[in-house]
C-alpha cells in the first residue's frame, strides 16, 4: 500500500512538473514573440537611391566654387563644397527636405552596399543636428566620405526619429553613378581661385610717385580684382575711391585723383565688367592717413580704395 502511494505522487509530481515545463516554454516563447513584435515596429527607415535612379552632378563648376551634389528620394540631398581660398577647404551639407526637431547625434559610418557583401563598415565620425538646420561636416570628414565613396563604399548617416524615439533612420549616399562626377569634381576644385572675396574685398592700392601707374605688389593686386569681378555675377556694386598726396597743386592733385579712378574704372569695363556696377571718384588730398612731410608718408596717401559689394 505506502509502495503505491509513493508512486502514485511520483506520478502527479512528474506531471505537474511536464505541466510546468509547457508553461514556461509558452510564456518564453510568448516574450520572445514581443520582443520580436516590439522590434519590428521600431525598425528602421531607410533612406537612399537605387542604382538605376542614383544620380551625381557638378552642381557648380567654376573658378569660385565647386559643387557635389546627390539627390536621396524623398529625403533631400547631399553636397559636397569647395570655395576659392587660400588654403584649399571642403565642407559637406545634408539638404534635409524636413529639418530636425531638436538636437542630436547622427552616426556617420562607411558600408558596405548590398551589392558588395564581405566587406565591413567602420564609424567615421559623429555629426551635430541643431533644430531647425542642415547638418554639416567639416573638410577631413568630407574628404574621408568621398574617399570612401571612390572606393565602393557608401557613407550613412544613422540617428534616432525626433518624432519616434523608438524609430531610426538611416541615409545612405550611393556610389552608383559616382566615379566619373568625382573626378569632374577634383578637376574643379584643383582649379579654384587661390584667394576668396574676402580677401579683395577691401584694397588699397600703391601709386608710383607723380604718376598713374601701379607700384608691383599694387598691380597684381588690382590684376587679382579684375579676376574675381569677371567670375562673380553676385557682385552688386565696386566703389573706386582715388586720393593723391598734398606734393603740388590741390587742383592738379584733384584731376589727378579722378584721372586715376577712372582709369581703373575703364580698366575693369574693357574686361567685361558692367559699368554700372562701377562707381569711381576722385578726392584728390582730402583724407590724408599718413604725414605727406615724408617719403614713405606721400606714398601712403597716394592710395586707391577699391570696395566690393554682394547682393
Amino acid at each position: 500500500m505506502k509502495k503505491l502511494f509513493l508512486e502514485t505522487n511520483k506520478s502527479l509530481m512528474t506531471y505537474c512538473l511536464g505541466s510546468l515545463t509547457k508553461v514556461k516554454v509558452l510564456l518564453f516563447f510568448g516574450l520572445f514573440c514581443s520582443v520580436f513584435v516590439n522590434n519590428a515596429q521600431a525598425g528602421i527607415r531607410q533612406y537612399s537611391a537605387s542604382i538605376n535612379t542614383s544620380q551625381w552632378q557638378l552642381a557648380n563648376d567654376s573658378r569660385l566654387q565647386c559643387t557635389l551634389a546627390h539627390q536621396i528620394p524623398h529625403y533631400g540631398q547631399a553636397r559636397f563644397s569647395a570655395k576659392a581660398s587660400r588654403k584649399l577647404n571642403m565642407e559637406f551639407e545634408l539638404d534635409m527636405l524636413l529639418l530636425p526637431d531638436s538636437y542630436s547625434l547622427a552616426q556617420v559610418r562607411s558600408e558596405s552596399p548590398s551589392w558588395r557583401p564581405g566587406h565591413g563598415g567602420r564609424v567615421l565620425a559623429d555629426m551635430k543636428l541643431y533644430k531647425q538646420f542642415n547638418p554639416s561636416l567639416p573638410k577631413k570628414v568630407a574628404w574621408t566620405m568621398l574617399s570612401e565613396l571612390e572606393q565602393g563604399m557608401s557613407p550613412t548617416f544613422y540617428y534616432d526619429d525626433w518624432h519616434s524615439k523608438q524609430d531610426k533612420i538611416s541615409v545612405s549616399l550611393s556610389t552608383a553613378r559616382f566615379n566619373t562626377a568625382y573626378r569632374n569634381f577634383v578637376a574643379c576644385v584643383g582649379n579654384l581661385l587661390d584667394y576668396s572675396f574676402d580677401d579683395i574685398s577691401y584694397t588699397v592700392l600703391n601709386y608710383q610717385s607723380n604718376s598713374d601707374k601701379f607700384t608691383k605688389a599694387s598691380q597684381r593686386r588690382i590684376n587679382m580684382i579684375r579676376e574675381y569681378l569677371s567670375l562673380d555675377p553676385n557682385l552688386e556694386l565696386v566703389l573706386v575711391d582715388a586720393y593723391s598726396d598734398s606734393y603740388g597743386g590741390r587742383w592738379s592733385n584733384l584731376k589727378l585723383s579722378e584721372r586715376r579712378a577712372l582709369k581703373i574704372r575703364d580698366y575693369f569695363v574693357k574686361n567685361g565688367i558692367n559699368a554700372d556696377r562701377i562707381e569711381a571718384k576722385g578726392y584728390g588730398e582730402k583724407r590724408h592717413i599718413a604725414s605727406n612731410d615724408t617719403t614713405l608718408g606721400r606714398g601712403k596717401n597716394r592710395r586707391v580704395v577699391i570696395q566690393m559689394q554682394k547682393m
